[in-house]
């Protein structure tokens, strides 16, 4: 069978959460599903210039991170997808100087989650060690033009809008080098008809750009927050039987899940659906709950 790779959140925002998953998911490899692999684990340190899609929280120091990621040979992703960024702010330090020691590869090439052409431009130029990710943020949910950005040379991989995830008529026409190269968002809340996606995730990048804005989701039942078991309901929602009989068979094996704003045990969560035997989610459950080096919320 096809491997799964999966692209998981909290880079910087859960690096205590995966310094105690990942000795166990080596450790106890039985445990979990044979035929998925983590193939990056993505965020941004809070206060981060460039940073885009949801707010980062990470206080975690780089060099903690990278050499967590280096030590268990996965792919870093700085989420870097603030969509209104202008020429002065491509010198800012903290993101400088992130790229330069993210671009120290060691064994796993490490990369970066994009919106802006002109960020795209800069980092190609000044960091060429780093791969790029369109990002979601894009709001690509015509698939004409998903499919041009899929052709685009400058992407590794493009995530469409989770709105696109159903279109398998669509996708199965793409060709396999088409196919390796998209990363579908599995387990988004957001509500189908929303018409604000674009514009909330640009309220995100105003905010890190220093501009006081708020905004108010008017979907259905926002009040509520991320619920996984309303995602599941979400129409556009990739279960781990849909990824096993439907995606594989069909030739795509990237996987996002999302959850950088959400708490620690409810990624502990995504991370015991998506990967572990049921027979052994509570023995792994248990593991990192009564790690005393751990603080689950």
């Amino acid at each position: 069978m096809k491997k799964a790779y999966y692209h998981l959140p909290g880079l910087f925002e859960f690096y205590e959460l995966y310094q105690v998953f990942l000795p166990l998911y080596r450790q106890h490899r039985d445990w979990f599903y044979d035929w998925c692999e983590i193939g990056s684990i993505y965020g941004a340190p809070a206060d981060c210039l460039w940073g885009g899609g949801r707010a980062g929280f990470g206080e975690q120091g780089p060099r903690e991170v990278l050499a967590l990621m280096q030590e268990y040979g996965i792919s870093a992703r700085l989420t870097f997808s603030n969509s209104l960024l202008r020429e002065e702010h491509l010198t800012d330090k903290k993101c400088n100087a992130l790229c330069a020691l993210f671009e120290q590869n060691g064994a796993v090439q490490n990369g970066v989650i994009i919106h802006s052409d002109l960020l795209l431009e800069y980092i190609k130029k000044t960091y060429p060690g780093l791969y790029f990710v369109s990002s979601t943020t894009k709001v690509l949910t015509d698939f004409r033009e998903c499919h041009k950005e899929i052709q685009r040379e400058d992407f590794r991989y493009v995530v469409p809008d989770f709105r696109l995830n159903k279109a398998l008529d669509q996708w199965n026409t793409l060709s396999q080098a088409e196919k390796d190269k998209v990363e579908f968002l599995c387990n988004e809340c957001c509500w189908p008809g929303c018409r604000d996606r674009k514009r909330c995730y640009e309220i995100v990048s105003r905010k890190n750009l220093g501009e006081d804005v708020e905004h108010a989701c008017q979907a259905p039942n926002a009040t509520e927050g991320y619920r996984f078991s309303k995602a599941m309901k979400n129409p556009a929602f990739i279960s781990i039987d849909d990824i096993r009989t439907i995606y594989l068979p069909r030739g795509f094996s990237h996987f996002k899940i999302e959850g950088r704003s959400l708490g620690s045990a409810l990624i502990l969560e995504f991370l015991l659906y998506y990967m572990t035997k049921p027979e052994h989610q509570l023995e792994a459950r248990e593991e990192i709950y009564l790690d005393n080096m751990l603080d689950l919320f």
